[in-house]
């Protein structure tokens, strides 16, 4: 079983990484919290999840320990599989989720892609009791960062898809100004790309 790993970054993108250790590349699948963390380093060591089943063999990689520690929990819930959880980790810090499984804001999970009302409530119900804050953002706080994970993932997104940062930047800073901030990524991007 792997923890870690260790070694220069040869490609990022916002949903994977490859790592270059001992002359062999490393593909791992991340958050985009761990994306931006990594965005101005050239070397780093990521913490690491195996998932290995008989079609496939995926490793994800996490910043730090707390975040794999989260990522374990969310998929140990009936119905919350290892892309819904980095889903889950790129839309909210640690901290966030912390915050809103141990305050049972269902609301709060559900606005999240992939994540219904039964699924949201599951989490919350299985991890309400392993699942401590260490320190408890205001309720105000998660709202703003919950948007600006948005505004984040849908700039990246539409990098990735070959237009310029500072375009989608603008593009996406406008829609999000003029729009509730119920709006989500999947909006964003479509009247992104009209403007584009």
């Amino acid at each position: 079983m792997l923890d870690f790993i260790k070694g220069e970054i040869v490609e990022l993108i916002p949903d994977s990484v490859i790592i270059e250790t001992g002359n062999i590349g490393y593909m791992l699948f991340i958050s985009l919290n761990t994306y931006f963390s990594l965005t101005k380093i050239k070397s780093c060591k990521l913490y690491i999840y195996e998932v290995i089943r008989e079609e496939t063999h995926q490793l994800f990689g996490f910043i730090d320990k707390k975040e794999r520690q989260l990522f374990t929990h969310l998929i140990s819930v009936p119905g919350v599989g290892a892309n819904i959880a980095r889903m889950v980790l790129s839309s909210l810090s640690v901290c966030e989720l912390e915050e809103i499984i141990f305050s049972g804001n269902v609301s709060a999970l559900q606005a999240l892609k992939g994540i219904g009302n039964k699924t949201a409530e599951r989490i919350i119900i299985d991890l309400k009791d392993k699942v401590k804050p260490d320190n408890i953002p205001s309720s105000d706080t998660i709202i703003t960062n919950i948007s600006s994970n948005i505004t984040k993932e849908a700039i990246t997104a539409l990098i990735t898809l070959g237009f310029s940062q500072s375009a989608s930047q603008k593009v996406v800073n406008k829609i999000v100004s003029n729009n509730s901030s119920s709006t989500t990524i999947e909006q964003i991007i479509k009247k992104a790309l009209k403007l584009l």
